[in-house]
């Protein structure tokens, strides 16, 4: 969709921001709701709620937003995330020695980043998905990850299909898995609540929460040691697991996805061979 002015676009969009905004305040007003289960506990965020809200409201159930406006928030995803961007980077500046210091061992965890392209890329393409698997197996898919498959991409790609699917999939259902695992695995005593914390920041901020807070009420006297490194580590692991996604989850995806795609991929080799001759150029 093309605009005249900022105001032209503002008069098409008006809808998308309005509604934005009262999802955001209706779900902050729901709140956080915390639920035991067994030696686990299970979390649940505002953003869970919004998420929900806005799939409702889209075209295929109530109907209130249409498939054009749909379309046109798709760029708007880079904007609303752009400050939440700029705020890792000051912090990273702040925590510069810390970041060079500890890059070796976070780097070698997000290793682990590399079994979603190794295990889930094959899977996808054997379920029929096409470009959309590299986007959406490449990492843990937050936000750091939106900005940079739309950077690489661009906004209408595939690949920030994949991604955003898995950004709104992990909203909804990564925080509750995620605070459930860290008081599930707290309940062993098997590690220290330092390690847990450490281990919570994952990249994902709202994850990083529900795992820390799980955590918290389970070694209450170590709550603000908790709360401080899951935040460091998530910091540090956000920034980490950008380059690694950059240059090497990302190379890795492609180079996979040429390699299966015509073997196990759902469509006809010549469709694919044109689908990775567009993609090349």
């Amino acid at each position: 969709m093309e605009y005249k002015s900022i105001f032209h676009r503002v008069k098409k969009e008006y809808k998308i921001y309005i509604s934005a905004f009262l999802i955001v305040i209706l779900s902050e007003l729901i709140g956080e709701f915390e639920i035991d289960v067994g030696p686990g506990m299970l979390i649940l965020f505002p953003l869970f709620y919004g998420i929900i809200i806005g799939v409702l409201l889209g075209p295929d159930l109530i109907g209130f937003f249409k498939s054009e406006e749909v379309k046109a928030a798709s760029p708007l995803v880079l904007v609303a995330i752009a400050p939440f961007i700029v705020n890792i980077g000051i912090i990273a500046a702040q925590d510069l020695p810390l970041i060079v210091s500890l890059g070796p061992a976070l780097l070698f965890g997000e290793l682990g980043n590399l079994f979603t392209v190794i295990i889930a890329l094959p899977i996808a393409l054997f379920l029929g998905l096409k470009r959309e698997a590299v986007g959406a197996t490449h990492s843990i898919n937050r936000e750091t990850n939106l900005a940079l498959i739309t950077s690489v991409y661009g906004p209408d790609s595939a690949e920030l299909r994949g991604t955003l699917a898995l950004y709104i999939i992990g909203g909804l259902f990564g925080t509750i898995f995620f605070g459930f695992l860290a008081s599930l695995v707290a309940s062993t005593g098997l590690f220290h609540p330092h390690a847990l914390a450490i281990a919570s920041g994952v990249g994902a901020g709202i994850m990083m929460a529900a795992a820390t807070t799980s955590l918290s009420h389970i070694y209450p006297t170590y709550a603000d040691d908790i709360f401080a490194l899951g935040g460091a580590g998530d910091m540090l692991t956000g920034m980490t697991g950008l380059y690694a996604a950059l240059f090497i989850a990302l190379p890795l995806a492609n180079k996979i996805y040429q390699l299966l795609e015509p073997k196990i991929g759902r469509k006809k080799k010549s469709t694919v061979k044109k689908e990775e001759t567009d993609y090349e150029a």
